[in-house]
């Protein structure tokens, strides 16, 4: 059912000061969407501020290079003014980190624009759509419902936003309209050329020493069905990467011809292991990720366990098991 924008839209015209964030480890989904919408909000004259928790990833430094976005260090009173808070490509208080707790003590209007399933209740209006491709999409449509122009800034932005998720259009949840809007981005001064360049093609070395570690330890299981891989906290120091560095490497274990999902363990350095997941197309990967406390797509999901890489590995691989048994 499409998104009814009449509360958004009224909202804005009825207020001045926005807060916009999204989740932590930010993504060009989230980042793009923000940066769109606020680009559209300051167009209309509103003060916009625009925050997230956690450290900001170098890779997307040149989507924001004048660092609008700030790094939420709580307990966040420069943004306790904002009369609006918009959360974009999630809807879960744990993607939130320190902000959710900034925002649980917040007399605000809410807005969650998202394209996720796992969804929890954050007081707000949500603008969720589970079959958008990208939160960046739903952006596009909120700009349309304001009666916006769309500016090359925004549709570089959005652009961003569509192509990552996407897979750069590789995906299953690429469709005509897909294209359709990324033809219209293009139309609107998106450098896609430029893009793709920033974002897949300005590797460090010490990235690629890091990834060369992941390839070095994939396994395959379940007779082919199901390939993993992994990243320790040592080997940061052993590489010269960061954490950020571990992004889209989940991607190729589910490269491999047979598989039928890819898991990709990466211990954290406060403890803990991320778990990324996904799915070909058989197995419902969301579900396996809300057993540990998690969620996200049918086909691209993630967890963060409170265990040791061995442990979570086990018990990953043992409900894995039993999905696979079951389809």
């Amino acid at each position: 059912m499409p998104i009814d924008w009449t509360p958004f839209v009224k909202s804005v015209r009825d207020h001045r000061r926005f807060l916009l964030t999204t989740h932590i480890r930010p993504d060009p989904d989230g980042l793009g969407s923000m940066l769109g919408l606020a680009e559209t909000l300051e167009g209309m004259g509103k003060e916009v501020r625009m925050t997230v928790s956690g450290k900001w990833p170098p890779r997307y430094t040149f989507m924001d290079p004048d660092r609008h976005i700030k790094s939420f260090v709580p307990p966040g009173d420069e943004f306790r003014e904002s009369e609006v808070v918009v959360v974009l490509d999630t809807g879960t208080w744990n993607q939130l980190a320190e902000f959710g707790t900034f925002l649980k003590g917040r007399a605000v209007s809410r807005f969650v624009i998202d394209h996720h399933l796992s969804q929890d209740d954050l007081g707000a209006t949500r603008l969720v759509d589970t079959t958008a491709e990208a939160t960046g999409r739903l952006v596009y449509d909120a700009i349309e419902a304001l009666g916006r122009p769309l500016t090359p800034r925004a549709a570089n932005a959005l652009y961003a936003a569509l192509a990552t998720d996407t897979g750069w259009f590789r995906h299953k949840n690429t469709t005509s309209k897909t294209h359709d809007l990324a033809a219209k981005l293009m139309q609107a001064g998106a450098d896609t050329t430029a893009l793709f360049d920033q974002i897949y093609e300005q590797n460090t070395l010490p990235r690629l020493r890091l990834h060369g570690l992941a390839l070095e330890r994939l396994e395959t299981v379940e007779n082919g069905k199901v390939a993993h891989t992994e990243i320790r906290v040592a080997d940061y120091a052993a590489t010269g990467a960061i954490p950020a560095d571990t992004e889209d490497l989940v991607n190729y274990t589910r490269s491999i011809a047979g598989v039928e999902v890819g898991l990709f363990f990466m211990e954290q350095p406060a403890g803990g292991v991320k778990v990324s997941f996904r799915s070909r197309q058989k197995i419902d990967v969301a579900r396996i990720a809300e057993k540990f406390g998690g969620g996200g797509h049918r086909l691209a999901s993630g967890a963060t366990i409170a265990a040791t890489l061995p442990d979570a590995k086990a018990r990953v691989l043992q409900v894995v098991h039993e999905a696979l048994a079951a389809s």
